[in-house]
């Protein structure tokens, strides 16, 4: 599984690239903060309830949720059942969030 952190998603995002991100967190953290993309928490993941991505399976998919522990045990399932190219998002939101906020106090 590869990794990818804040420094090399954010300028994608910004820059108006198409990417398939996957939220694996609860509703409630989702409803909280959150940078897009498909939502299915991690317990739909593994009972394989995939049918809003599985047009996703060769392609590039990030994977995140809170810390980067969850999106982990998500993106070794999601390879095992043929997802071919899973990315798993470092630190997840907590370190997303706070990257962002210090961007934004330097900006």
């Amino acid at each position: 599984m590869n990794t990818i952190t804040f420094e090399e998603l954010k300028p994608r995002l910004d820059g108006g690239e198409q990417v398939n991100l996957l939220d694996v967190r609860e509703d409630h953290e989702r409803a909280e903060y959150n940078i897009g993309g498909a939502h299915i928490p991690l317990g739909k993941v593994q009972m394989m309830q995939l049918d809003e991505i599985d047009g996703w399976k060769d392609q590039e998919v990030i994977v995140y949720c809170r810390s980067g522990n969850r999106s982990v045990v998500a993106a070794m399932f999601m390879e095992q059942i043929g997802f071919k190219n899973v990315v798993n998002l470092t630190g997840g939101m907590l370190n997303w969030k706070e990257k962002a906020q210090q961007l934004e106090q330097l900006g």
